[in-house]
C-alpha cells in the first residue's frame, strides 16, 4: 500500500513544502493539495517547489476540475512540471465543489468531466486532442506521462471513473462504502472492456493518531461536512431513499442546514455540527497507531492501493511522524 499526504495550500507556502519534505522522509510517496483558487494559494506554483525539494514524491491536486482552467493550460502545466522534474505528477480531477461554487458557478457536468479527462491526458502525453472543436497538440512534449485519477461518489460518476480514469479517488474511509464503490468502478471498467485491476484505488480521509478520541473527532468532524456537500448533490439528483445510493452514505445529512465555504476543510468548521461521532469514526482513521493499522489492513484487503492522509488539524507533524515510524512500515513490510 502506498501513502499520500493531503494539504490545503494555506500561506505560507514554505510550510506546505516543509510538510511535504517531512512526508517523503517518513515514507509517503504522494503529495496532494486542494485546488480552489479563491480559498487557497495556487497549487501548481507550489508543486514546482515541492518537486524541487523532494526526490521521488509524486504530486497533484485532490482535486482540480475542468471549469476553472482551460484544458490545454492544465495539460501544459502538468507537462511542464514533468519535463522539469521527471514524470512525477498525477491529475486528480472531479466535477468541482468549492472551486466552482465559491466563484458563483455550478459544478461541471459529468459529460464535460469525461471529455476533459481524455483531452488533458492526451495533450499532456503529447498526443493531439480536440479542444472546442479545434485539433491541438503541444509540440514540445516528449515521453510525457500523466495518470488521471477521478474523484467520485454517485453511481454515474463511479461508472465514469471505471470507464475512463487511471485511478479512482474515494474521499472517505468507511469500509462498507469503500467496498460498494470499488465494486461499482470495477464493474464499469469491465463493461467498458478495460482491465478493472489496472485502475489504482486511492482512499483519502483524515487521520489523527492519539488516545484522546473526543479531541480527534472534533479535529476531524469537518470532513463529514465536506463529504456532505457531495452527498447533498446525490440526494437532490437521485432522491432521499434511492436504491442507487446507499443509506449508509445519505442518512447522516438530514440535519444539514447549509454550508459556509470560508471554513471549508478546516477543524472547528461551524457548518459541520450536524455530523455525528459515528460518521467521524466511520469516515476517518482515529485512535492509537494500532487502530489505524487494523483499518488500513481492512482497506487494503478491499483493494485499496493508496491511503492519502488529510492532515488538516492541530497535529500535522506528529501525524506524519507517527505514520512514518509506526503505521507505514506495518503496511509496506
Amino acid at each position: 500500500m502506498d501513502f499520500g499526504l493531503v494539504l490545503q495550500t494555506d500561506p505560507p507556502a514554505s510550510q506546505v513544502i516543509s510538510l511535504m519534505k517531512r512526508a517523503e522522509r517518513n515514507g509517503f510517496r504522494y503529495g496532494w493539495t486542494f485546488d480552489s483558487a479563491v480559498l487557497w494559494q495556487e497549487p501548481f506554483v507550489i508543486y514546482s517547489q515541492i518537486l524541487a525539494n523532494t526526490q521521488k514524491l509524486h504530486v497533484g491536486p485532490m482535486v482540480t476540475n475542468p471549469g476553472t482552467r482551460t484544458w490545454e493550460v492544465t495539460a501544459s502545466t502538468f507537462a511542464t512540471l514533468n519535463d522539469m522534474y521527471g514524470n512525477r505528477t498525477v491529475c486528480g480531477i472531479g466535477r468541482g465543489d468549492s472551486a466552482m461554487r465559491v466563484a458563483g458557478r455550478a459544478p461541471n457536468t459529468l459529460a464535460r468531466l469525461g471529455e476533459a479527462m481524455d483531452v488533458i491526458r492526451d495533450l499532456a502525453e503529447g498526443r493531439e486532442a480536440s479542444v472546442d472543436g479545434n485539433p491541438i497538440r503541444i509540440p514540445w512534449i516528449k515521453d510525457g506521462k500523466l495518470p488521471v485519477w477521478m474523484a467520485a461518489y454517485g453511481p454515474k460518476a463511479l461508472a465514469l471513473a471505471g470507464q475512463k480514469a487511471d485511478g479512482f479517488i474515494l474521499q472517505l474511509a468507511d469500509l462498507y462504502l469503500t467496498e460498494w464503490m470499488i465494486k461499482a468502478v470495477r464493474e464499469a471498467a469491465a463493461e467498458a472492456g478495460r482491465d478493472p485491476a489496472a485502475i489504482t484505488i486511492c482512499v483519502a480521509a483524515p487521520a489523527y493518531v492519539g488516545e484522546d478520541l473526543a479531541h480527534a473527532r472534533d479535529q476531524c468532524r469537518w470532513f463529514g461536512g465536506m463529504v456532505g456537500n457531495h452527498v447533498a448533490d446525490l440526494v437532490s439528483r437521485y432522491g432521499e431513499h434511492s436504491s442507487m445510493v446507499p443509506e449508509e452514505l445519505t442518512e447522516y445529512i438530514k440535519a444539514r442546514q447549509g454550508y459556509d465555504y470560508s471554513h471549508h476543510g478546516r477543524a472547528g468548521n461551524p457548518s459541520t455540527d450536524f455530523v455525528p461521532d459515528e460518521i467521524v469514526d466511520r469516515f476517518c482513521l482515529l485512535g492509537p497507531a494500532e487502530a489505524h493499522i487494523d483499518k488500513l489492513r481492512a482497506l487494503r484487503d478491499l483493494g485499496v492501493d493508496q491511503f492519502a492522509v488529510y492532515d488538516m488539524h492541530d497535529a500535522k507533524e506528529s501525524t506524519i511522524d507517527a505514520y512514518g515510524t509506526q503505521i507505514i512500515p506495518a503496511l509496506t513490510a
